[in-house]
């Protein structure tokens, strides 16, 4: 669980180590008090770290804090597994294994990432919120082994960022047994990406079908099948 207390703090530490000291503890603490001065002085009193000094680290407000607890998820999720264990897997079961990982490490914070998420989709927080899927879909290609740097490099993590972002918004609605309705809308959505890998060819020749970037992104954010 990313909410239990962790090992002591080092003495004199930076406002960095104390914000990545914290960041896992935080949103247990937002799932009662909201993201916020109280849920950082609970995580400060929970893991004996100077409320002022943890103020001070988050003093930039509920986003700061979310982006502070989406990086040690970060961190976790990359701890998952080594590089050797990704490479042995195909491509879709890495990016599968790998989102697979945020949810469990995400997990008993779900109340906390609805209002984490809650906060990102106010109109003023929007771009913010853009770039964090884009981080995230970026940390998750480099860690499956993606070099690509031309065309494909964005288009992976454009598509990868929306796949991401509606499988947390059905992964906080899920009810099933070991979030069986989540993982089955998650592979069919990585099944998407595949389907648009193969027909990439097509997209690139001249003269060949047309495809659109547009609808296609659409599609992958609802539960349906279709593409």
């Amino acid at each position: 669980m990313m909410s239990k207390k962790p090992e002591p703090l080092r003495e004199d530490p930076t406002l960095d180590e104390v914000r990545a000291y914290l960041a896992p503890v935080l949103a247990a603490q937002a799932a009662f008090d909201g993201w916020n001065d109280k849920a950082v002085e609970a995580a400060a009193d929970l893991t004996g770290v100077d409320a002022d000094l943890a103020r001070l680290a988050f003093n930039e407000g509920p986003v700061d804090m979310i982006d502070a607890w989406f990086l040690s998820v970060d961190e976790a999720m990359a701890a998952k597994y080594s590089a050797e264990e990704l490479a042995a897997m195909k491509i879709r079961e890495r990016i599968t294994a790998l989102v697979t990982t945020r949810m469990e490490i995400m997990e008993s914070d779900r109340e906390g990432l609805r209002r984490a998420l809650a906060i990102l989709a106010m109109p003023q927080n929007l771009k913010v919120a853009a770039r964090m899927g884009w981080r995230v879909a970026d940390k998750m290609w480099r860690l499956a082994g993606d070099t690509a740097t031309d065309y494909n490099h964005y288009t992976k993590r454009v598509m990868l960022s929306a796949v991401y972002g509606s499988t947390m918004g059905v992964f906080l609605d899920d009810d099933s047994e070991d979030y069986a309705e989540t993982k089955a809308f998650l592979d069919r959505r990585i099944e998407n990406i595949m389907q648009f890998e193969k027909t990439k060819a097509k997209l690139l020749r001249p003269g060949g079908d047309r495809f659109s970037m547009a609808r296609f992104l659409g599609r992958l954010r609802y539960r349906g099948n279709a593409l």
